[in-house]
């Protein structure tokens, strides 16, 4: 019986995990065992900041809002209470997007919050 290689195999994660290093600086984008471990760490930070990118958002939104409410005489935590006890469900995206592009809309909120908090 002949004798087996994996080279077919092994050539084409090298070649997969090198296009992946692109664009890397020195060693860490042409020596196979130093581009391993690049690719490796930068994968856990694309892990990492795909994470963080959900949180950031979130408190940008917070902070839109609370913006919007202060100008019309109210918190943010009140103005979130005072939805929650009106049974008026949105989300922070859409009140923040409210906030800038719909100011009628976000007025009548406030003043449905303002209400359910008196």
């Amino acid at each position: 019986m002949s004798r087996t290689t994996w080279s077919p195999a092994s050539r084409k994660r090298r070649k997969r995990v090198l296009k992946a290093a692109r664009g890397y600086r020195g060693a860490r984008s042409k020596q196979i065992r130093t581009v391993y471990d690049a690719v490796d760490r930068a994968n856990n930070f694309a892990f990492i900041g795909r994470k963080q990118k959900k949180r950031q958002y979130r408190r940008l939104w917070v902070t839109r809002i609370n913006i919007a409410c202060r100008l019309r005489g109210i918190n943010y935590s009140r103005f979130i209470y005072g939805l929650k006890k009106s049974n008026i469900d949105l989300n922070r995206k859409v009140l923040a997007d409210l906030a800038i592009l719909d100011t009628v809309a976000f007025d009548q909120l406030v003043d449905t919050a303002k209400k359910a908090i008196a």
